[in-house]
């Protein structure tokens, strides 16, 4: 039984909706609260036993490689000033995993970014995980896709329920719901990149986390550019489900959409309120404020 041991995290995009603070950082290294976004996908990947992280990059994004890379005088000054703490907090950046990274040349959407790492990927299932979905749950969300892997191995894509007036944002699917997971499982039977609202077939929205086999690389070559003259992964596991089952799971777990302004806002507050250190004192501060009166 093939595991899941490789994780691909596409970043190449150009981060438009963060504009004009994305104009020289990548967006994936936007703090939310003390760790960039990014951050956030690569801890659940590694908490749910992912050995290899695979990151397609872009241009600009040299920022990403330096994050997870050994900061050598850093942690010299650290060091030397005897903050073991910030010390420890800095190496486990950089011990997280093995890293790989690949440049993506042009921004041609998801499905292309994945169709990118194809010769380090091609040979077994591996996991995604957009870096702009930050999802608090226990088992980590892409841990319980693996889960489902295990026993059917076939694809399997994370999904939630969305309200029908915003099922334009996402993939939607349309589905048989199993028996097995207490109907957290469904069959696949179609799926449409950001239908109109009147003709959405559900209202379950496929979100940033997925677990592919290696057939999604020919079902991707012999995908045209859809929506937004990109390659869309959607459209690529379309033309998969010709060929092998592909199911989807709705996770159990809270998901932040750090990839929007609000989205992201949201996420900090709720962050910042969870977080031990700041919490208490933050929680504090949002009681004294005059909302009314800002």
């Amino acid at each position: 039984m093939a595991k899941i041991r490789k994780a691909l995290f596409p970043a190449a995009g150009l981060g438009t909706r963060f504009l004009p603070a994305t104009k020289a950082q990548p967006k994936e290294m936007l703090p939310l609260v003390d760790k960039p976004i990014i951050q956030y996908a690569v801890e659940e990947a590694v908490a749910s036993g992912i050995e290899n992280l695979v990151i397609v990059t872009g241009r600009g994004k040299n920022s990403i490689e330096d994050h997870f890379d050994v900061a050598f005088e850093l942690e010299s000054v650290l060091e030397e000033r005897g903050k073991s703490h910030l010390l420890k907090m800095v190496r486990s950046v950089s011990d997280t995993a093995p890293f790989c990274y690949i440049r993506q040349k042009e921004p041609l959407g998801l499905g292309h970014a994945v169709l990118t790492a194809r010769n380090v990927l091609d040979h077994e299932p591996f996991a995604v995980l957009l870096g702009d979905d930050v999802i608090v749950s226990n088992p980590p969300c892409i841990r319980q896709l693996i889960d489902v892997y295990d026993q059917y191995q076939t694809s399997v894509v994370a999904i939630m329920e969305v309200p029908k007036e915003e099922t334009n944002r996402y993939g939607i699917i349309q589905g048989n719901p199993l028996p097995e997971h207490d109907g957290r499982l469904y069959e696949v039977r179609d799926m449409v990149e950001k239908p109109p609202v009147d003709t959405a077939p559900s209202n379950l929205a496929i979100i940033g986390r997925y677990i592919l086999t290696p057939s999604i690389f020919d079902a991707l070559s012999e995908t045209g550019k859809g929506s937004g003259g990109e390659i869309q992964l959607t459209d690529g596991l379309r033309r998969l489900m010709a060929k092998q089952r592909v199911l989807a799971y709705k996770f159990d777990g809270k998901r932040h959409d750090a990839g929007d302004k609000m989205g992201f806002l949201k996420a900090t507050v709720e962050f910042a309120l969870s977080n031990e250190e700041l919490g208490p004192a933050f929680r504090s501060y949002l009681k004294s404020l005059d909302v009314d009166n800002p």
